[in-house]
C-alpha cells in the first residue's frame, strides 16, 4: 500500500466523523460572521453556529450555488482579507460570469497535500517523472497537479495543453512516466502519436491520471490499451479546491476516495434536495471545512454519482464516489427520456468499429426532438462498402434504442472529422436552445 498521510488517509470512521463535526462547526461559525451571504442565508433559515451540534444538522443548512458565486463577483463570498489572498482561480465564464475563487497561503498547502495523497494513491511515487497536460492558467487542473506533484517529490514538466507533437516528443526524450490530462485529450494524443510514427508502448508511461470530464468504463479500456498505462480517474472543482477531491486507488479502481477530512460529501436529489440514503444515485453536494478563502456551504456540484462507505481494499477509510455520469444541467431530455452523453459514449465504445469520438446533435422540428448522434468510424471500415457501413449505423441505432429506450439517427463520419480538443471535450449541441 502506498500512502502521501496515512494517519489521515485510514482514520477510523469514528475518528474521521468527530474531526468532521470539529471543522464543521468552526466553519460555520467562521462563515456567520465574515461572509454576509451565508449570515443573510442562515438568518432566513433561522440558524445560528450554535444550530450545528451534529453532523445530522448539516442537511439543515441552507445549498449555496454557483449562481450565488455568480452573483457574488468578484470576491463577495471570500471570508479571508484580500490581504491573505496569495492565489485567484476562475472558471472560464462559458455560461456566465466566471465563478472566482481565493486561497490562502494554508489553501495552497492544503490543495498541495491532497494533490499529493491522490498521486500516492494512483500508485505514483518520487521517482516518477509527471507530465502534466493540463492547462495552466485561471484554470485549477495545471497549478493544482503542478504543486501536488511538487509536494509529492516527483519531477514534474509543466508542459500545459496545446502543441500535440511537441508534447508526444517530450513523452518520449524526457521518459514521462506519469500523464495528467483530460481523458479525451489523451486519446487525441495517441492519434497524434500514432501519425508521428510513436509507438506508446515504447514510452515509460505507466500511469494516466484523467479528469475534467466525465469518462466512461469503456473509454478507460480504449485509453489503456491505446496508451499501454494504467488510467485513473480524478474528481476536482474549481470551487471547491481544484483536481485532488477524489481519486480512485490503483489497488481497486472502485469508486473515487473523497479527502472527508476537508471535504464533507452529500447525495441528494436534484429536483428536491433531498439527502439520499448511501448508493442511491443522484447529485453530489460538498461542503468544505478547511478552505480559509472561499469556503463553501453545501455547494451543489451538478455532479450526478453515489456515495458508497464500504471498506475499500486499499485500506482507505474515506467514502467512495462511483464514476460521475455527467451533470444534472447537461442532461438531455428527449421526448421525455433522461439521457447522458456518457451512456451514449458507454454504448458506443462497445462497438466494434466505432471510435471514442462523437457529438451529439439535438434539434426540435414540429415541436419533436430528434438526436442524432456523429460518431467517427474506424479507418479500415469507412472504405468498406456502403452496405457495411449501413449496417453499422443500424446497429449503433438498434443498441441505444434498446439501452436507453430512444430512437436517433446516426450518421458516421471518416477519421479526424469530429473537432479534437485540448481541454474538455465538446460531446453536445443542443440546437434547442437557440430555436
Amino acid at each position: 500500500m502506498s500512502y502521501y498521510n496515512e494517519e489521515f488517509e485510514t482514520l477510523p470512521r469514528q475518528a474521521l466523523e468527530a474531526l468532521q463535526l470539529k471543522r464543521l462547526q468552526a466553519t460555520v461559525a467562521r462563515v456567520c460572521t465574515s461572509v454576509p451571504f451565508y449570515r443573510q442565508s442562515f438568518d432566513r433559515a433561522g440558524i445560528t453556529p450554535d444550530s450545528v451540534k451534529s453532523l445530522a444538522d448539516l442537511q439543515r443548512l441552507p445549498f449555496t450555488l454557483k449562481q450565488n458565486m455568480r452573483d457574488s463577483y468578484p470576491y463577495g463570498l471570500f471570508a479571508a482579507p484580500m490581504e491573505e489572498i496569495v492565489r485567484i482561480h476562475a472558471s472560464s465564464g462559458t455560461t456566465g460570469k466566471p465563478t472566482v475563487v481565493g486561497y490562502t497561503r494554508k489553501d495552497i498547502d492544503t490543495w498541495s497535500e491532497l494533490m499529493a495523497r491522490s498521486y500516492a494513491a494512483a500508485g505514483v511515487h518520487r521517482g516518477d517523472i509527471i507530465h502534466n497536460s493540463y492547462g495552466y492558467g485561471l484554470f485549477t487542473g495545471g497549478l493544482g497537479a503542478h504543486y501536488g506533484a511538487e509536494k509529492l517529490g516527483a519531477s514534474v514538466i509543466p508542459m500545459s495543453g496545446g502543441n500535440t507533437k511537441k508534447q508526444i516528443l517530450i513523452m518520449k526524450d524526457f521518459g514521462s512516466t506519469v500523464l495528467t490530462c483530460t481523458p479525451s485529450y489523451s486519446l487525441f494524443m495517441s492519434e497524434a502519436a500514432r501519425e508521428e510514427g510513436v509507438d506508446f508502448r515504447e514510452l515509460k508511461l505507466r500511469v494516466g491520471i484523467f479528469g475534467a470530464e466525465p469518462w466512461s468504463e469503456a473509454m478507460r479500456s480504449e485509453i489503456e490499451e491505446k496508451l499501454n498505462l494504467c488510467a485513473i480517474d480524478i474528481y476536482g472543482l474549481s470551487e471547491i479546491m481544484g483536481p485532488g477531491v477524489a481519486i480512485e486507488c490503483c489497488e481497486a479502481k472502485k469508486g473515487l476516495h473523497i479527502w472527508e477530512d476537508h471535504f464533507i460529501p452529500e447525495i441528494i436529489n436534484p429536483e428536491t434536495g433531498e439527502v439520499l440514503p448511501e448508493g442511491e444515485r443522484g447529485e453530489l453536494v460538498i461542503t468544505t471545512i478547511t478552505k480559509e478563502g472561499i469556503p463553501l456551504i453545501r455547494y451543489r456540484t451538478r455532479d450526478i454519482t453515489s456515495l458508497t462507505y464500504e471498506p475499500c481494499a486499499c485500506g482507505r477509510t474515506h467514502a467512495r464516489l462511483t464514476r460521475m455520469t455527467g451533470r444534472s444541467d447537461d442532461m438531455l431530455i428527449i421526448r421525455g427520456v433522461n439521457v447522458f452523453p456518457s451512456q451514449i459514449e458507454s454504448i458506443l465504445m462497445g462497438i466494434e468499429g466505432v471510435e471514442p469520438h462523437y457529438v451529439l446533435i439535438v434539434d426540435r422540428k414540429d415541436n419533436l426532438d430528434s438526436l442524432e448522434v456523429q460518431v467517427e468510424v474506424d479507418e479500415r471500415l469507412f472504405s468498406d462498402e456502403i452496405k457495411v457501413l449501413q449496417s453499422l449505423s443500424q446497429r449503433v441505432e438498434k443498441e441505444i434504442k434498446d439501452i436507453l429506450g430512444i430512437s436517433c439517427r446516426v450518421r458516421l463520419v471518416e477519421p479526424q472529422t469530429i473537432t479534437r480538443s485540448e481541454g474538455k471535450a465538446k460531446r453536445v449541441i443542443d440546437n434547442r436552445k437557440s430555436s
